[in-house]
């Protein structure tokens, strides 16, 4: 079984039987209860909602599906096409929608698709705004809509000359420096549609040396679409070919964004955060929020510049709430994921180039010597696949048990914080897999920690 319901959308493996994957069934089911709990929510006579994609293959099946079943509930719709997850937040706020969907699976291979669902403030849902949804779903106790007051399809056109706008808009994108800075840019949009909007960003941020790898949105993904060292070695290898100064990838619906240095060396995704938020905090220092499973470098350069530092659960939605209680400044996730509050509350790898070049270009380091700025932590990041005997609150007892004299945090799964490194364990909200993740001073005690938990797991299978 793959359909996997969870704070971060539905998601699931195209084809198969209905129940078990995202079929065209599935689809039609879990969208009905969105649009049922919208309407309840909304208590409007008309509703109004966005719908973009990323390239996949299954995009413009599932598109139908979607648009047609928003229809039958009376709910007109805006689809705005081939668009990135932020593009898409942004347009539901500009649009003063209802709500928003986003057909994409992120960085899961191409069998996969996913609904991910927005509220009216371009924002993934609560977990509870999520539960009533698949809870509504179950029930199958859905109304639709008479003939006379089916909703209505229109196509606004797309909204990425908008998203690029609010960005070069920003007041602490310096496109001056960047300009002078005469940047070449390697960039690789895994053939999706990273493809269609980095490239106009980049010029408009007056980036003319643009190399464009792999930028066709046709959904055939050439690589893992996942942002990590093992899949990017076609940009790496291009990036000294080309003795460009810096790399992008990117992954399917442009929500994650990871470097590569001029040398061919990775970066790291999660310093992605981290360097745009030493650039942020430079200008207006305050506070900010990761989640549990990202790097502690984050903390040492928040506290450098005078803010605190706080952590969340897993997940998007969890971020921006810690964010807006915390009142950060700027926060994301380790994988890449750069929230800016100055644009909007969601993941955007977009703003993120903007930042980092404006970074890069003030600093007029090298990439590679702007990476050895950052407190030296090595993370290592592993994954044990959920097995259908494994009883997963065994795993955390029995962690619990035998680290019971560290810090513990149990507000997603189990972390464990000892002197200067820690271990995370949690259930995937994306995929059918236990995250074991470890973070030490060295390469070998990170591999050590995620070793030990690992077998911890597996004598528990």
């Amino acid at each position: 079984m793959t359909l996997i319901k969870s704070i971060s959308g539905i998601r699931g493996t195209i084809g198969g039987e209905q129940g078990d994957n995202l079929t065209p069934v599935d689809v039609v089911k879990f969208v009905s209860a969105y649009g049922a709990w919208l309407k309840d929510r909304c208590k409007k006579e008309r509703l109004r909602v966005i719908i973009g994609r990323d390239a996949r293959v299954s995009g413009t099946m599932v598109n139908h599906l979607v648009t047609g079943t928003l229809i039958g509930l009376g709910i007109d719709i805006l689809d705005i096409g081939l668009a990135s997850t932020p593009t898409v937040e942004i347009a539901v706020i500009d649009e003063k929608s209802d709500g928003g969907i986003i057909i994409t699976a992120s960085h899961n291979p191409g069998e996969w698709n996913a609904l991910k669902l927005l509220n009216e403030k371009g924002e993934f849902l609560s977990a509870s705004d999520g539960q009533k949804i698949i809870e509504l779903a179950e029930s199958g106790k859905i109304t639709y809509s008479g003939i006379d007051k089916l909703g209505e399809l229109f196509y606004p056109g797309f909204y990425h000359k908008k998203h690029i706008g609010n960005i070069i808009n920003l007041s602490m994108i310096n496109i001056e420096a960047i300009r002078k800075a005469d940047f070449t840019v390697v960039l690789d949009c895994v053939n999706s549609v990273g493809g269609i909007i980095i490239p106009d960003l980049l010029k408009a941020l007056g980036v003319t040396k643009i190399v464009e790898l792999y930028c066709e949105p046709n959904g055939e993904f050439p690589h893992n679409p996942e942002p990590l060292p093992e899949n990017l070695s076609d940009l790496s290898n291009e990036v000294k070919h080309q003795g460009a100064d810096v790399g992008f990838v990117v992954d399917p619906d442009v929500d994650r964004l990871a470097i590569v240095s001029e040398d061919g060396m990775f970066f790291g995704e999660e310093y992605t955060l981290v360097a745009v938020s030493d650039y942020i905090l430079r200008r207006s220092p305050g506070n900010t929020v990761s989640n549990l499973s990202s790097t502690r470098a984050l903390k040492d350069i928040t506290e450098k510049h005078g803010g605190i530092y706080f952590a969340s659960a897993v997940g998007e939605v969890n971020v921006v709430e810690e964010m807006k209680k915390q009142n950060a400044v700027i926060g994301g996730e380790g994988n890449g994921g750069v929230i800016l509050p100055a644009l909007h509350y969601g993941r955007d790898a977009l703003v993120g180039i903007a930042l980092f070049l404006s970074h890069l270009a003030e600093s007029g380091l090298k990439c590679s010597d702007l990476r050895k700025k950052y407190p030296d932590y090595f993370i290592t990041k592993s994954k044990v696949k959920l097995e259908p005997g494994l009883d997963f609150q065994n795993v955390l007892s029995e962690i619990n048990k035998k680290y019971n004299s560290y810090s513990i945090t149990a507000i997603d799964g189990i972390r464990v914080d000892m002197d200067k490194e820690w271990f995370h364990v949690r259930k995937s909200n994306t995929e059918p897999i236990v995250r074991v993740i470890a973070e030490s001073n060295s390469k070998e005690r990170s591999k050590f920690l995620v070793d030990e938990v690992k077998a911890i797991v597996k004598t528990l299978t």
